[in-house]
């Protein structure tokens, strides 16, 4: 579903080409007012027992293993003592069977395996959501430990995090949703306004999918829905109707060929694109009956690609043998497929088209700190702050309303450079932190000086029966997941934009002794073991910030031979993450008295 790049369905814009300026105004404006109405409405839920029919009955976080689960468990759990959530509602955590990676469309047949085990028939009666939430997050890294879904965002009281907003942006739909489930990623955001006498109802038989009018490039990244042009208006804020077919990460060729290419009223050209979406109980238990069909999977399914490509009238199988879009692609993964194919054919596939929509996507660190610092829209939209359950004076910085600070304690005298975020941080007396950084769970000693452009964060890990601290620093724009075949390739790696193997000279390092953790026939960023075990956080930070800047000032430092030396995806396997949650307690506890005393 997702393309790599920041991008937004900007559907004000789009209407631009069917009116008049006046009209793309209005359409803001009504944008604005329709978020803020669901947040409200969500904002009166939470912390109280929702009545029958007023919410879900489930809410369901996959996750990629037992390990994540219960980091997602425990936040869960904390959530809903300190009354953030809506009570009264079952939240269910369910991790991926280890083994092969089965992708979300994996995930959600597990799941709904998992639900009819708890439910047995009563699940014919719930209404769920479904929030894929599993992975890695390589391009986003200070969500690795805790998770995507729970990245923090700059409003609501308690402080929102993608849980709660996602929560949110779909609190209108419960109440207008026969029992079934609606599937939805945890790193996407939908904004969205219609009419006063519409609702977005998910009641037909079958899929009902959310449709966003895109750019054509956007639509080459995203899935694009087939609309029979003769049932399809573009003057409406919201249309329902059916689909001929879709296409995952169509060419604009295939675009055009397909009959997906919509014209506005002035010619210009776009096409409507895939977010969520909802599917009954019937089509429910033909997912089941695939499982019990296929056994244990053994490949990536894509639940927008592998699902949605089944359905609609013009429908075609010739998907199923392309894997051109698969990261790696399995022994078995056309011939389950073709068994979903045949499946899900004749299964009608519904979509709602948003003419007034946004969608945000804020998976990757230049994607955060963009929608979180500079983009004007978001943050009108969503009322964002600068400065969100902090204690923060911005009486320092050049420009306040330019960065962000979050769940953090900053000393009065410390300064947060334009176009940076600083999340669950302490910072002491005299900190500066530069330009468009990441700075996330970190506690700053006085006195330092964190460069522009940088992401760090602090891991606490357990290490040899004791607690220890780790953290990565890395470029912003340093690519993860990037990898080669051989140590001896290690020069095409590159850290904060400059060769891996002229960083480790910098730190007194010889390029054949650095290890790598796990497949070391695979060697990245992610498992080279770079960063120094410390005992205690701050002292962490300082070493991890002392090798950085050794590397941009052109010096060079000598690590202790004893020196423990681990990778990012050795602290994530070693995590503690009850002290992790722990230090966040102390900031909690820290900010809330301090501000019920002013």
């Amino acid at each position: 579903m997702h393309g790599s790049m920041p991008h937004l369905f900007l559907s004000s814009k789009f209407l631009l080409l069917f009116g008049e300026t006046t009209m793309g105004e209005e359409y803001n404006k009504q944008l604005k007012i329709a978020t803020h109405q669901k947040l409200l409405k969500f904002d009166d839920l939470r912390g109280r027992e929702v009545k029958p029919g007023e919410f879900w009955d489930v809410v369901v976080v996959t996750a990629v293993d037992e390990s994540q689960k219960d980091a997602y468990e425990l936040q869960i759990n904390e959530k809903i003592k300190r009354k953030e959530l809506p009570l009264g509602i079952d939240y269910k955590v369910v991790s991926d069977p280890p083994g092969y990676k089965i992708g979300n469309g994996g995930s959600t047949l597990y799941t709904l395996q998992h639900l009819s085990n708890i439910y047995g028939t009563v699940l014919n009666k719930l209404r769920v959501l479904l929030i894929h939430a599993g992975g890695l997050s390589q391009r986003l890294p200070s969500a690795s430990a805790l998770g995507k879904i729970f990245t923090a965002l700059p409003l609501g009281n308690p402080l929102y995090q993608m849980l709660e907003l996602k929560m949110a942006m779909y609190v209108d739909f419960p109440s207008h949703m026969k029992p079934g489930v609606l599937v939805t990623c945890a790193d996407d955001i939908e904004l969205y306004s219609i009419a006063e006498d519409q609702c977005i109802s998910f009641d037909k038989p079958g899929f009902t999918a959310l449709g966003h009018p895109s750019s054509l490039s956007i639509g080459t990244t995203h899935g694009v829905f087939v609309l029979d042009p003769s049932e399809t208006s573009s003057h409406t804020e919201m249309q329902a109707t059916s689909c001929l077919r879709f296409l995952h990460k169509p060419s604009v060729n295939k675009m055009r060929d397909t009959g997906a290419v919509c014209n506005s009223t002035l010619g210009r050209e776009f096409v409507y694109t895939d977010s969520t979406y909802y599917f009954d109980l019937k089509t429910s238990q033909l997912l089941l009956n695939l499982l019990k069909e296929v056994g244990p999977l053994e490949c990536e399914i894509d639940a927008y690609g592998d699902f949605l490509q089944a359905l609609g009238p013009e429908a075609s199988i010739d998907y199923t043998s392309n894997t051109a879009n698969v990261t790696k692609e399995e022994g078995n993964l056309v011939e389950i497929r073709k068994k979903i194919f045949h499946l899900l054919r004749g299964t009608p596939l519904n979509v709602i088209l948003l003419n007034n929509s946004k969608f945000y996507h804020i998976g990757t660190t230049s994607e955060f700190l963009y929608h979180l610092t500079q983009d004007a829209a978001m943050r009108n939209e969503l009322g964002l702050l600068s400065s969100a359950f902090s204690l923060y004076n911005s009486e320092n910085n050049e420009d306040s309303t330019s960065c962000c600070v979050m769940y953090s304690v900053v000393d009065t005298s410390c300064s947060v450079g334009i176009g940076s975020v600083v999340e669950y941080c302490q910072l002491e007396a005299g900190v500066y932190i530069g330009k468009g950084s990441i700075i996330s769970s970190c506690w700053v000693h006085p006195g330092l000086s964190v460069p522009d452009s940088v992401f760090m964060h602090s891991l606490c890990i357990d290490h040899k029966h004791s607690t220890g601290y780790v953290t990565v620093v890395f470029g912003i724009n340093d690519n993860l997941k990037s990898s080669v075949d051989h140590c001896a390739n290690i020069s095409a790696l590159k850290l904060f934009g400059l060769s891996l193997p002229y960083c480790l000279f910098h730190w007194g390092m010889e390029s054949e002794r650095l290890n790598f953790s796990g497949d070391v026939s695979c060697c990245s960023l992610w498992n080279a073991c770079l960063f120094p075990l410390c005992s205690d956080q701050k002292t962490s930070f300082s070493k991890s910030l002392e090798m950085l800047q050794a590397v941009l000032n052109d010096t060079t430092i000598t690590l202790p031979k004893d020196t423990q030396l681990l990778s990012m995806q050795q602290a994530l396997e070693t995590k503690n993450l009850k002290e992790m949650l722990k230090f966040r307690t102390g900031l909690f506890n820290v900010i809330t008295q301090k501000l019920s005393a002013q």
